[in-house]
């Protein structure tokens, strides 16, 4: 019976092998942004609660379909209805019912951005919370930092067998320790002066003027774990 070789993960003294680690660190421009807004409504009745929080959400989503393919995505999160019962008395009385409606819309045009802020947050009991800068899933950015990590890796290991009178001979592997945007959570927290926060209650005589945006340089690292053999060193 032949005997399987030996694994060395080491290598031997003939064909020593090299590990190393290649990073990759880029700062580029946001290709998205996304805006929170919430529709609220109160009543002393659920019906005419829930027909303003309906004439609220209608009035939000046509103001959103005017900016035609600059709102990429428009999502509908959570809707609630809740009763709220007086503080004080043995009964449950309800005094009033209060409605949310939560929306997220994604903006690839960030000219508009500013404008549509300004204008929702007009709107009666609408909340707007944002931006959120992000990166595509799909973007150029994120390849290119894997390369630039590849690369690094191998000129590292280029490095140590030259220090020690030795050649790359072969790539035995190489490893995806992670690559990703570190500011692409679902909701990551808005940068200081790049937030807006508020809320309209009622129509301003004249419209304010758009906010002046300044969109938030997105950080993409790479990471990877290379093994070579390299030629017998000369020591």
């Amino acid at each position: 019976m032949t005997t399987p070789p030996t694994h060395l993960p080491y290598g031997t003294p003939d064909t020593p092998r090299i590990a190393v680690r290649g990073e990759a660190r880029l700062e580029v421009d946001p290709e998205i942004a996304r805006i929170a807004i919430t529709i609220n409504a109160r009543g002393t009745d659920r019906h005419h609660a829930l027909d303003d929080l309906t004439r609220r959400n209608n009035q939000v989503l046509e103001l959103l379909r005017t900016y035609g393919d600059a709102v990429e995505k428009l999502e509908t999160g959570r809707f609630t209805i809740t009763p709220q019962l007086t503080e004080r008395g043995r009964h449950e009385r309800i005094r009033a019912y209060l409605g949310s409606v939560h929306l997220t819309a994604t903006l690839g045009d960030f000219t508009a951005l500013g404008e549509l802020a300004t204008r929702l947050a007009e709107l009666d009991l609408t909340h707007v919370d944002g931006p959120w800068w992000a990166l595509r899933p799909d973007s150029p950015a994120h390849g290119e930092a894997r390369r630039r990590a590849v690369h690094e890796a191998v000129q590292r290991a280029r490095e140590y067998a030259d220090a020690v009178g030795a050649r790359l001979d072969a790539l035995v592997e190489l490893a995806d320790t992670g690559a990703e945007n570190t500011a692409l959570p679902a909701y990551p927290p808005p940068a200081p002066g790049g937030m807006m926060r508020s809320a309209g209650y009622g129509g301003a005589p004249t419209p304010p003027p758009a906010l002046d945006l300044e969109p938030q340089r997105q950080t993409v690292y790479a990471h990877v774990n290379a093994r070579f053999t390299m030629t017998r060193p000369e020591l």
